[in-house]
């Protein structure tokens, strides 16, 4: 459900386009690693991939389970909450680990939370947290990194901003961008394989920021 809102939706408030690299695939049981700027991001990145025939499982944060209607969508689903900084925390890559041997394709936020900026400008995903590793040296499964941009265009910044965002956005109707790289299997110690993850992603992401002509993906590149 949750996928098939967010193809409707997202049309509606900027104008998606995705690309992938050659070679990029969406194999069963595949972690799917994705960048996190904005609380409309998910929603980019799910309408994206379902554009290629991809529904994902969902690591999120647990509050929004508490969510009325939506906290029961996300449990008859099989998303998987993630309660930061609580010994439950364990539970969800356990859960990430049978929904990929069962051959869901299991999408992650590898920076935990969102960027604590004021300006909708992008920037390059920040520090990775160490679960995208344990879950791909756990399984053995291959991640697929996604950049994704032009979601802080849709909504970020203070709570206002953000709401002021979501009201005007489908007059905007900003340019949004998601891009698809090549999957790769994560070897060495924990911290190689994060700082592989963050890496390819963050290629992703400059692939997907330079679409929209982001500075920072340009300066990049210079």
């Amino acid at each position: 459900m949750l996928s098939r809102i967010a193809e409707i939706l997202v049309p509606a408030v900027g104008r998606l386009s995705v690309t992938t690299d050659a070679g990029a695939a969406l194999a069963p049981g595949s972690i799917i690693a994705a960048n996190h700027t904005s609380l409309a991001d998910p929603a980019v990145v799910l309408a994206a991939l379902r554009r290629l025939g991809a529904e994902p499982v969902v690591l999120a944060t647990a509050g929004l389970w508490r969510v009325p209607f939506l906290g029961g969508a996300l449990a008859r689903e099989g998303h998987i909450p993630v309660f930061r900084g609580d010994r439950r925390a364990a539970a969800a890559l356990d859960r990430a680990a049978a929904a990929l041997e069962q051959g869901r394709l299991v999408l992650i936020y590898a920076e935990g939370g969102l960027p604590r900026r004021e300006d909708a400008a992008e920037a390059a995903p920040g520090v990775f947290r160490s679960g995208l590793a344990r879950l791909a040296g756990r399984t053995g499964a291959p991640v697929v990194p996604v950049g994704q941009a032009g979601a802080r265009r849709v909504t970020s910044g203070s709570t206002a901003k953000q709401l002021a965002g979501l009201a005007t956005a489908p007059l905007r109707r900003p340019d949004l961008h998601v891009h698809v790289g090549a999957p790769l299997l994560l070897t060495g110690d924990s911290e190689v394989r994060t700082a592989r993850a963050r890496a390819a992603v963050t290629s992703a992401w400059r692939t997907a920021a330079g679409r929209l002509g982001e500075p920072a993906a340009l300066a990049a590149r210079a």
